[in-house]
């Protein structure tokens, strides 16, 4: 079993940035793929992103790319996400996501994710 803790969600005005963390403990914890979800109130959750588990490589939403960025520090166990340019439509609950496989994380689809931790609010105000 991994655990998942996402910390880092807050209120922020259009333009502005956070940065959300997700802290991975239990077995293996630092094997795993990671990504990052979110869902809208009324919305399907959405992909966001994944990092492989080297850390090397990503994959990222085309409604993200060039304003955030994950990075992973595999001996803190750790996935960051750093959001830059926030949109009031990147409003959602955030959520992070673990993955024994490289190719399912980057699949996009949350069905191949096996932990998910509870999820974080990142309110942006226009």
């Amino acid at each position: 079993q991994v655990q998942l803790l996402e910390s880092g969600g807050g209120l922020v005005q259009a333009g502005g940035s956070l940065r959300l963390s997700c802290a991975a403990s239990g077995r293996a914890a630092a094997t795993n793929a990671m990504g990052w979800f979110r869902q809208a109130p009324g919305k399907e959750r959405e992909f966001v992103v994944a990092i492989s588990r080297s850390g090397i490589n990503t994959y990222y939403a085309d409604s993200v790319k060039g304003r955030f960025t994950i990075a992973r520090d595999n001996a803190k166990n750790t996935v960051y996400l750093q959001m830059n340019g926030l949109e009031p439509e990147d409003t959602a609950v955030y959520y992070c996501a673990a993955v024994r496989s490289d190719e399912r994380a980057f699949s996009g689809s949350g069905d191949y994710y096996d932990y998910w931790g509870q999820g974080t609010q990142v309110t942006v105000s226009s």
